[in-house]
């Protein structure tokens, strides 16, 4: 059965309302508001997700050459970094000038985190002893964290017949000029550690400046007599008989040498000189990314087999947060600072 429904028309409108005017009336105010809505979405930022880090491989400077206490620290960390992130950490020794070639070349990298630059105490001395820098140590760079801390080590070729510091500094007194002392370069960390001693022994030790650890070589074979060296590179050949351990430069006694005097205790009371080594980026290296470099360093350092290797060039780990390494570094250079200049007085 087909049912047929009427079909009727719309009821009328109210006297008075008109339907379409009314319409009219609200299509602006509704076109309003879309375009307002519009509007703010338009004005968000569009946040990509960001890339993974590292996302290549690393490039990490080294201010000396091959063989020294930074390259053997640097290279120690970049195996475990590698094995971490699995983006290969790549050691690039670009020795010359105490450091400063290879800390301009990092100040004009790019700050994504894949150029990084291993620094030593010279870091810290640089501001003093080249008042022209092409870089700010402050400015120019983002800290990410201290890495190890040493002594120095005082060492002598066997030949040389000064068998303690109080010998040396009574040697150097009876014949003056004629002791030769291998250092890193004017303004290296080694440099300023014999400079001090000669000032606060009051002897007069000759200077030869090499580019780097490669002084190692001409001391072992005879060529200068002695040199205060990281202990990474002279340890193996006190070792061996072949350099003479004469003292330490901390104010106490190294862990792994309990038996060999401070400078301080041997004859040069108050003299200390503290190495330490850590890790930098280019200025304005997105702080997540240092973070992340940052958290992966400082694990690397707590590993067993890193602990070991370190420990056995009588190097102590350490790890800071960035903050506190920055903080170090400006109160060493203002440490630095004040030495020059009671010097140059």
């Amino acid at each position: 059965m087909i049912s047929i429904y009427a079909v009727r028309d719309p009821p009328a409108a109210p006297r008075g309302i008109d339907h379409a005017r009314d319409r009219r009336a609200r299509a602006p105010r509704h076109c309003n508001a879309m375009l307002v809505l519009a509007t703010l979405i338009a004005a968000m930022p569009l946040r990509a997700a960001e890339p993974p880090y590292p996302s290549r491989p690393i490039r990490l400077l080294v201010g000396f050459s091959p063989g020294g206490a930074s390259d053997v620290v640097a290279r120690i960390l970049g195996r475990k970094l590698t094995d971490t992130w699995g983006q290969p950490v790549v050691i690039d020794n670009r020795a010359g000038a105490a450091g400063i070639v290879a800390t301009e070349m990092t100040a004009k990298a790019s700050p994504d985190g894949h150029t990084l630059l291993f620094i030593s105490s010279s870091f810290a001395i640089q501001p003093s002893v080249t008042p022209k820098l092409p870089y700010d140590p402050v400015r120019d760079f983002a800290p990410i964290t201290l890495a190890v801390s040493s002594p120095y080590l005082l060492v002598v070729h066997p030949a040389l017949e000064a068998k303690s510091v109080r010998e040396l500094i009574d040697l150097a007194k009876a014949r003056p000029g004629s002791i030769n002392c291998a250092t890193a370069g004017p303004g290296s960390a080694l440099q300023l550690a014999a400079e001090l001693f000669n000032s606060m022994a009051r002897v007069k030790i000759v200077m030869v400046p090499y580019k780097g650890a490669v002084f190692v070589t001409d001391l072992l074979a005879g060529n200068v007599q002695m040199a205060f060296s990281g202990m990474p590179q002279a340890l193996p050949h006190v070792r061996s008989s072949r350099l003479r351990l004469l003292a330490v430069t901390t104010p106490t006694r190294a862990a792994i040498l309990p038996d060999t005097p401070t400078l301080a205790e041997a004859g040069v009371p108050g003299y200390d000189v503290t190495i330490w080594y850590g890790m930098i980026a280019p200025a304005a290296t997105p702080k997540a990314v240092v973070g992340k470099l940052n958290a992966g360093i400082v694990a690397a350092l707590q590993a067993p087999d890193v602990r070991k290797m370190l420990a056995e060039l009588g190097l102590d780990p350490a790890g800071s947060t960035p903050a506190e390494f920055a903080a170090a570094i400006r109160r060493d250079i203002e440490k630095w600072m004040q030495v020059a200049k009671r010097g140059a007085g």
